[in-house]
């Protein structure tokens, strides 16, 4: 927005800043923050440190201080933003996802060459996970963590028997061979590295990005289950959860989330494998020798696509879930029609016995049937997106598609936090730096989705 609308907002934009940072010890830290927010909201097309402070008017070093070097607690501002967007948005359910931040050169914290959804593709980038609080017609960021991918974590680097002291790394794998034309292996181009140089280049890189000593490599899936955490001792818990087929194809996220007594509406994929609902294990014949065995399922396992298959396209009635929104260059505020599509639900048992060890979910182990939630539009061959629930057995099939497209709103929060905020554009180094901009530009979206709930003709960013 402009300097004139900026300053039309002033005592709302220092009534939330005063909730906001009502923890920051110093006058000067509370000023400065009012400062960033209003540099990351007002137009221009970069937001990183210098572009922010030319439009200020203010020396871009006093913005690096507050960010890299200033005594101030980051969590405590995102305690505050978290109970504060769950109060404005009211949510019907919670959001698990990641984005990406382009990078080009190597020495920002946790960049690295890794798979961004953002791009589609593997590039260099740091990935961020997030946690957001969500309904059809607002949203808002509850939690971040930057991912430290197994390059930055010395305790993933395999020693001469190829064990790594993480657990959660994986085995160091041999590169793939490559064949010349006549299809004889040719020799890798990449020099191999000692383990000793690599260590040192790993303590180096995470002493200039001034990376804490607890954080280290664990999957993404598992990050969201600590920030959960994280919320719940906020006094903060999800009404339902959904994610991707990234988090929801994993089955220890999602037995994290019945660990924690959190319904789910999950993504997943058509490979996953599964029973029938009504199916059940059976005893095996002892042969006499050995260790009793346990019962099991009288058919192998079936991945849900067969299961879907099965089942047939026939069955797919279909559901509307929500109003199409207008473009962005629409000049008309009202719906410009209705989503919908075709869907089956089944009950279904995923394969496996329970994935933790301690008590069982069942006396004999096996996981609990579920939902399968099916998109299957007409003429296609197969089924185009799954998803898995643990909703009662009585949810209807127009409930359970809803939820499952409930997660497009987050899509409105990276869009606006990248295009509009500057998420992406931090450029400095440190760990804690990107920690405090992204908190700041959550501040800055929180501020703007108050505004247009209360105004709802507000002008700000869409």
């Amino acid at each position: 927005m402009d300097e004139a609308r900026l300053a039309q907002l002033r005592r709302q934009l220092e009534g939330f800043a005063a909730e906001v940072f009502a923890g920051l010890p110093r006058v000067d830290q509370r000023e400065t923050g009012v400062r960033y927010l209003r540099g990351l909201m007002l137009d221009g097309r970069r937001k990183s440190m210098q572009p922010m402070a030319a439009r200020l008017g203010v020396d871009h070093q006093q913005l690096q201080q507050f960010l890299t070097s200033s005594t101030w607690d980051v969590t405590g501002v995102r305690r505050r933003l978290a109970t504060t967007a769950v109060e404005v948005v009211t949510p019907r359910v919670w959001v698990v996802d990641d984005t990406g931040f382009v990078k080009d050169g190597p020495a920002s914290a946790c960049v690295a060459r890794q798979y961004s959804g953002t791009l589609g593709k593997v590039g260099n980038c740091q990935i961020a996970v997030s946690v957001h609080a969500a309904t059809d017609v607002a949203s808002a960021v509850l939690d971040w963590r930057l991912f430290v991918p197994e390059s930055w974590d010395e305790t993933c680097v395999p020693d001469e028997a190829g064990k790594v002291v993480n657990g959660h790394a994986r085995r160091l794998r041999r590169q793939p061979v490559t064949l010349d034309e006549a299809g004889r292996k040719k020799p890798h181009a990449r020099k191999e590295v000692p383990r000793e140089e690599q260590v040192t280049q790993i303590v180096r890189r995470r002493t200039a990005s001034k990376i804490p000593d607890d954080q280290r490599y664990r999957p993404k899936w598992l990050m969201a289950l600590e920030m959960i955490d994280e919320l719940a001792d906020w006094n903060l818990r999800p009404p339902l959860l959904t994610a991707d087929a990234g988090y929801g194809q994993v089955a220890e996220f999602r037995q994290g989330l019945t660990d924690r007594g959190i319904t789910y509406i999950v993504a997943t994929t058509s490979s996953t494998t599964a029973q029938r609902g009504h199916a059940e294990p059976v005893d095996v014949a002892y042969a006499g020798v050995g260790k009793h065995p346990v019962p099991r399922y009288p058919h192998p396992a079936r991945s849900v696509k067969d299961l879907a298959l099965d089942h047939g396209a026939h069955h797919a009635t279909l559901v509307h879930w929500r109003e199409r929104l207008a473009t962005a260059d629409s000049t008309s505020d009202r719906p410009t029609g209705t989503l919908s599509g075709y869907f089956f639900a089944l009950r279904i048992r995923p394969a496996g016995r329970t994935v933790r060890r301690g008590t069982p979910q069942q006396e004999d182990g096996v996981l609990p049937d579920c939902w399968l939630l099916v998109q299957w539009p007409p003429g296609h061959d197969e089924p185009t997106d799954y998803w898995l629930s643990d909703l009662p057995a009585d949810t209807s099939l127009t409930d359970l598609v809803h939820l499952a497209k409930s997660r497009w709103r987050i899509e409105h929060d990276y869009r606006e936090l990248e295009t509009g905020l500057g998420l992406d554009h931090f450029e400095g180094r440190s760990w804690i730096g990107w920690h405090r901009h992204v908190t700041l530009a959550t501040a800055a979206q929180l501020f703007l989705t108050q505004l247009r709930l209360t105004h709802p003709k507000a002008a700000g960013q869409s």
